[in-house]
């Protein structure tokens, strides 16, 4: 079983920077690969960012391309998500998802999450 903590999230204003983290427990963290995912209000939940549990292969939804950065620090169980240059439509809860059978753009692929954070942008 693997437990996921997450923390950063926020209010900022449009432009601002962010940086989120989570931290796991539970089972070896670099053995699985990692993500991020996101639930805006009344919206699905969508794929943010995954990362390969040796952080040789990153993935990054389009809309969050040369914005967004996952990064992973295994010597510490944590998992990153800097995110620069945030827009209002960045408003979400972000969730730190752990351990992938399938598609890693589907949430139900995903077998750990954590609890959410919210982050919220101001225009």
């Amino acid at each position: 079983q693997v437990q996921l903590v997450e923390t950063g999230g926020g209010l900022v204003q449009a432009g601002d920077s962010l940086t989120l983290s989570c931290v796991a427990s539970g089972r070896t963290f670099s053995t699985y690969p990692m993500g991020w995912f996101r639930q805006a209000p009344g919206k699905e939940r969508e794929f943010v960012a995954t990362i390969t549990s040796s952080g040789a292969n990153i993935y990054y939804t389009d809309s969050v391309k040369g914005r967004f950065t996952i990064s992973r620090d295994n010597a510490k169980n944590t998992v990153y998500l800097q995110m620069n240059s945030l827009k209002p439509e960045d408003t979400a809860v972000y969730y730190c998802v752990a351990d992938v059978d399938g598609s890693w753009m589907e949430p139900r692929s995903w077998e750990h999450w954590g609890q959410g954070t919210q982050v919220t942008v101001s225009s």
